[in-house]
């Protein structure tokens, strides 16, 4: 009998490939293992809507429970992974039973970046990434009156926001000169700097945190210049650290990131990697990317399916990712690295607007506020890479019709 194949990590990524799998007819077993009790669940509300409590726990399940036997998926929660045995061709767990496999998908995504600073594990310093992460920070915003939150990405603007709707003082510490300064460009991060200080968050820039202070409990945080913010609550929100230990354990090639080719398989055949921890050449980029968004997760966990049952389609998306702050829909459809001219459509001071940026004439990325149609029609665009007129992509029904006859 098959041992078919198992997939650790039962997030997003994992439940794309299973579900995947079995819409091309595969009918090995497929057995998805989750170190989380709770079954595969959406991540982006739980900075959100999940956070803010407008949206109820059963809303966040990707699938009802009725699903995973109705499709013969084996689905494993609460179960950890010790090992993974290459010669043997099975994974073993924490409790010591083997589970043999055919093909091995690799979804470990990552857990939240803990930084090195003093009192950072008092009680009251929280991360965000699961949800029973989720679950703690909201009851202790419950309780509280205040939060510092460190980091200015997309998970502490958007804590940030949910904790404004619930009435709290908020204190967002950025050590970089704009928030967002990874992932958006100066005018977007400046822009969305002044809609929070806006809804009243005290939105610090080029701020070094020294350390969280409280003596049984955090109480505040101490900046570098010896400044102190109270806080009853403090949100460590400095990224991700991808989940490549079993991979590196198993001698898999890693680099930040599990590395795979463009049919996600890592350097084990029989091994794949896909989702947040997986690394990839991007032809469209030129380069070596990995991803952290829901459409990366799916779409990678579907390849590595279609490589299984044998349906090899090299995986070269247009990546994107979306957030929402407050009535602002934010959606960035490419990657801005490189970039070297920007050509804005709409005007900010309104709300709604549209940065898109060029490498060589060529489009590269759109950054898009309450803006869907540019979004959209940037997608297609940066994916035939072409190269628009960038003064009529001030019109962009005008830009899709050219690119487009």
């Amino acid at each position: 009998m098959t041992a078919g194949t198992v997939i650790i990590g039962a997030g997003q990524a994992g439940l794309s490939a299973a579900e995947a799998l079995r819409k091309r007819g595969y009918d090995a077993p497929v057995t998805l293992i989750g170190d989380e009790l709770a079954p595969p669940y959406q991540r982006p509300p739980l900075s959100k809507g999940y956070l803010s409590r407008e949206l109820p726990a059963d809303r966040l399940w990707l699938k009802p429970e009725s699903y995973y036997a109705g499709a013969a998926i084996d689905l494993r929660p609460g179960v950890r992974i010790a090992r993974i045995d290459r010669a043997a061709r099975c994974v073993v767990t924490t409790q010591g039973e083997l589970i043999a496999f055919d093909h091995l998908i690799l979804a470990t995504g990552g857990a939240a970046r803990r930084l090195p600073l003093p009192g950072a594990d008092l009680p009251g310093v929280h991360v965000l990434r699961s949800l029973a992460h989720a679950d703690a920070l909201s009851d202790a915003l419950a309780q509280a009156r205040s939060l510092a939150i460190i980091g200015a990405g997309y998970i502490g603007l958007e804590v940030a926001a949910s904790a404004r709707k619930r009435g709290l003082e908020v204190t967002v510490l950025e050590a970089a000169d704009r928030p967002m300064s990874r992932t958006a460009s100066p005018l977007l991060g400046g822009w969305f700097g002044a809609l929070h200080r806006g809804y009243g968050v005290d939105l610090q820039v080029s701020t070094g945190v020294a350390a969280i202070t409280g003596s049984h409990r955090a109480d505040g945080v101490r900046l570098m210049d010896g400044e102190r913010i109270e806080a009853d609550v403090v949100l460590i929100a400095a990224g991700l650290t991808p989940g490549v230990e079993l991979a590196e354990d198993a001698g898999l090639a890693c680099a930040d990131g599990i590395l795979v080719d463009a049919h996600a398989r890592t350097s084990d055949p029989g091994i794949y990697a896909i989702g947040d921890v997986a690394r990839f050449d991007s032809a469209l980029y030129g380069r070596s990317i990995r991803l952290e968004s829901v459409q990366n997760a799916i779409e990678q966990g579907r390849a590595a399916a279609a490589a299984i049952c044998g349906a090899r389609a090299p995986y070269d998306p247009v990546p994107w990712f979306w957030s929402d702050q407050y009535a602002i829909k934010l959606q960035i459809a490419g990657l801005i690295d490189g970039a070297d001219r920007m050509v804005r459509r709409g005007d900010p001071e309104e709300g709604a607007f549209a940065l898109f940026h060029f490498r060589n004439d060529v489009l590269i990325a759109c950054e898009a506020v309450n803006a869907a149609p540019e979004f959209m029609a940037a997608q297609r665009l940066i994916a035939a890479r072409a190269r628009p007129d960038p003064d009529r992509l001030r019109d962009v029904t005008v830009a899709m019709r050219a690119f487009l006859s």
